[in-house]
């Protein structure tokens, strides 16, 4: 009897609950080895950039927080960065100075927003291999967060509270004790995720020599991020290039040496003990450093509402900051890169002279060099282990797909 063997192809999503979104994952198999994967993405596209470009600075920031919906401070910074670059350029601004207490305030929401990102990576990752308890610990303490985002700004997710020029408002004074409250609890959480998780069998079966990437590809797919560093670059842009206070902060950089889905998962605990240090410090700061939280110049900010009815100056920059942005805008192409908690996220802008919006917005997320490396880092395992690969990359579809 003749036998014939035949590879066949699977579609791995969209609907998939371990898709991480609207992936669609084109999967040809040999039995059930994956001899290649064609991830299918677009299917989230909303045309950010386009958008971006009929809008004024102030108008497009909060497009930045939709992007990746699990890290929004982080990536509305990075656009705050890029527009304060462009108006240092400028002359009519070249006094503008950012208050320190701002700097501090940031870099404190900065961390608790990778706190926000690293809990969600890691209980997802660890719900598609089959463990739910870590998943309803860390979304306890994902809600504590969200109700510091919500006591900043109103909203728990889509905060707009990071904005060119400073923050947009001082914190309550009760916050900080209930930050450190957090903080110090927060520590027993990952003990107890990584008593659960670090050395359990069934988890180290799943995870270790699954899905390695070499240093040499990892750095030819443009990953960065933990993907990088569990490959064992120590590559981290708040020490290469730091901004805000992070050179002022005692902090280390977590690094991998295999580059494997268990590797990735460690750096991603490790930079949340460290994300708590940095919080620890920056209490301390606000604590000690006081001032306003906004740069003084009254075209870049929204004037206080308080003033407007007693200061003609107040109502006018009030008008021209809402219908025209920062003008006139200097002929420039700003550019901010940042270490989001999924790897390094840049924001490029053209822009014209006299305009008040911009000719090009680019964004680069760091989801979108990852997923391309999917193909490699499954090839040769089986469809089980496909489900570990995506959850150990920490794919978000607002920023992939844009």
């Amino acid at each position: 009897m003749d036998f014939s063997v035949k590879n066949f192809t699977l579609n791995f999503g969209p609907q998939h609950p371990a898709a991480h979104g609207v992936l669609r994952l084109v999967l040809k198999l040999s039995g059930e080895e994956i001899l290649r994967a064609d991830p299918h993405i677009g299917l989230l596209h909303r045309g950010t950039e386009k958008l971006m470009e009929q809008k004024t600075h102030v108008q497009a920031l909060p497009y930045l927080d939709r992007l990746d919906y699990v890290s929004m401070m982080a990536y509305e910074h990075t656009y705050s960065l890029a527009i304060e670059s462009l108006i240092k350029t400028n002359r009519l601004y070249n006094r503008m100075v950012l208050p320190i207490r701002a700097k501090v305030i940031r870099t404190l929401f900065l961390e608790l927003t990778r706190l926000l990102n690293h809990l969600m990576a890691v209980t997802t990752h660890a719900l598609d291999v089959g463990a739910l308890t870590p998943f309803l610990w860390g979304f306890e303490e994902r809600e504590r967060l969200m109700e510091f985002y919500e006591r900043v700004s109103g909203a728990r997710m889509h905060a707009a509270y990071i904005r060119p020029g400073g923050v947009s408002m001082d914190i309550p004074e009760d916050l900080l004790n209930d930050i450190e409250i957090f903080n110090n609890s927060f520590c027993y959480r990952l003990n107890e995720m990584e008593e659960m998780l670090t050395n359990n069998r069934i988890w180290r079966q799943r995870l270790v020599d699954v899905g390695v990437i070499p240093l040499d590809v990892a750095k030819d797919f443009g990953c960065s991020g933990p993907m990088l560093r569990a490959s064992g670059l120590v590559w981290d842009i708040r020490k290469i290039c730091p901004y805000e206070m992070y050179k002022h902060y005692d902090w280390m950089i977590p690094v991998g040496s295999v580059g494997d889905c268990f590797d990735r998962f460690l750096v991603r605990i490790e930079e949340m003990r460290q994300s708590v240090s940095i919080i620890n410090q920056a209490i301390r700061d606000l604590r000690i450093i006081s001032g306003p939280v906004k740069v003084r110049s009254g075209k870049l900010k929204q004037p206080y509402r308080s003033t407007l009815k007693f200061s003609m100056e107040s109502l006018i920059h009030h008008f021209r900051f809402f219908s025209k942005g920062v003008t006139p805008i200097s002929e420039n192409r700003p550019f901010a890169v940042t270490e989001a908690p999924k790897g390094e996220f840049s924001v490029e802008l053209e822009v014209q002279d006299n305009t008040h919006s911009f000719y090009r917005a680019r964004l680069r997320a760091p989801g979108f060099f990852h997923i391309q490396a999917l193909d490699v880092l499954s090839r040769n395992h089986l469809i089980a282990d496909i489900v570990t690969i995506i959850g150990s990359q920490d794919l978000v579809f607002g920023e992939i797909d844009r």
